[in-house]
């Protein structure tokens, strides 16, 4: 990794890296104050679909984390931006909340449930049998299935909860159809991030707190690594993986003086 260019960009998990269970971690403040002072292009990513740019604005900002809007990128906008791509102007039964129907409807998505031409699968914590059975329905009909992301589980303060892959593979095991996941690993949601702030993958670090998700997207998208030891993946679990990341950190305060 000698040869690498600068970094001149940064991406940044949230959860686990910048914020845990709603409460910064130690050193979040001073990263994302180094980070606006120094001008440089940056993005808080996150896999979660629920919430829009303006509402995790909101939210990190109640805990003392100043983060622009246009900063902060999410699988919503991500699967928005691969649809826009894939077909503009198209229509999308969807089962997930506002993060990701706001991101379907800014870019002239129609959401129905006649002849959709996508199922659009993504977080909610209200999944109902219903709009399961219709998502398979769809499906079945000819729909094409693309889910935001592909995490299993996701946190809460009463412990894990089933998220949008366990909903996908319920979904896959009615239809036969495995989904296209946009969210991380996917290097998809990296690149388009990076798209949005005018960065290089060669000049750009990932920041991230799982092995299976944050630092195997980074790679994928040809940036350098960083794992922080404040989320999911434990110091011993790191070997066990058939890649590395370019550096093991204890948390975000080790990269402050980086920026």
């Amino acid at each position: 990794m000698s040869d690498r260019r600068p970094i001149e960009s940064w991406l940044t998990d949230m959860d686990g890296v910048l914020i845990h269970e709603g409460v910064p971690i130690p050193g979040a403040d001073a990263f994302v104050k180094k980070l606006r002072e120094s001008g440089r292009p940056f993005l808080v990513l996150t896999n979660n679909s629920i919430y829009t740019q303006r509402d995790l604005h909101a939210r990190l900002r109640r805990m003392g984390l100043e983060v622009p809007i246009e900063n902060i990128w999410t699988s919503a906008l991500a699967t928005a931006k691969f649809l826009d791509d894939q077909r503009p102007g198209g229509s999308a039964y969807v089962i997930g909340e506002a993060g990701l129907t706001t991101a379907l409807h800014d870019i002239g998505y129609i959401l129905t449930d006649h002849d959709p031409d996508y199922v659009v699968l993504g977080e909610t914590r209200t999944y109902s049998f219903e709009a399961m059975t219709k998502a398979v329905r769809l499906i079945n009909a000819g729909a094409r299935f693309i889910c935001t992301n592909p995490d299993e589980t996701g946190p809460s303060t009463e412990g894990p909860l089933p998220a949008t892959g366990a909903v996908a593979a319920l979904i896959t095991k009615a239809t036969g159809k495995q989904p296209y996941f946009a969210g991380k690993p996917n290097p998809l949601m990296m690149r388009t991030g990076l798209n949005t702030i005018g960065a290089h993958s060669e000049s750009s670090a990932m920041i991230g707190d799982r092995m299976d998700t944050d630092v195997l997207a980074g790679i994928e998208a040809g940036m350098k690594t960083y794992l922080v030891l404040t989320g999911l993946t434990r110091p011993e679990q790191v070997e066990s993986f058939p890649y590395r990341p370019s550096e093991v950190v204890d948390s975000i305060a080790d990269i402050v003086d980086l920026v």
